[in-house]
């Protein structure tokens, strides 16, 4: 049985990526910027998403491509090793989730997008 973040609406999550950014001083412009370094999708193609409800899995699916650098993002997140999540689609949400919480914790975003 898939996990259930897998049919949940990316556009349910993503305020709360945005809130989390935003109460430590950062911003949805960085958000969104994180997300479109990670998933290819550019801020129109990202807003789209949102618009149309997709759900992870759908909106992983549909990225245009995931940054080569993405094998570089390691480290815990919600207590579990982001390199070691053994199911692919549950190691991008995971590797977004680390991104937006090294923004929050205010981290450089050169060092976030492995510039």
């Amino acid at each position: 049985m898939p996990h259930p973040i897998f049919t949940t609406p990316f556009a349910k999550v993503y305020p709360l990526y945005v809130n989390k950014a935003e109460r430590k001083g950062r911003t949805k412009d960085e958000v969104d910027r994180i997300i479109c370094w990670l998933t290819g999708y550019d801020a129109k193609g990202l807003q789209r998403q949102v618009e149309a409800g997709v759900d992870f899995q759908a909106f992983f699916d549909q990225a245009p491509a995931l940054h080569p650098n993405v094998a570089l993002i390691k480290g815990v997140v919600c207590g579990v090793r982001v390199e070691e999540v053994e199911d692919p689609l549950m190691r991008k949400i995971r590797t977004l989730d680390k991104l937006v919480d090294e923004l929050a914790k205010g981290r450089a975003m050169e060092k976030i997008l492995r510039a």
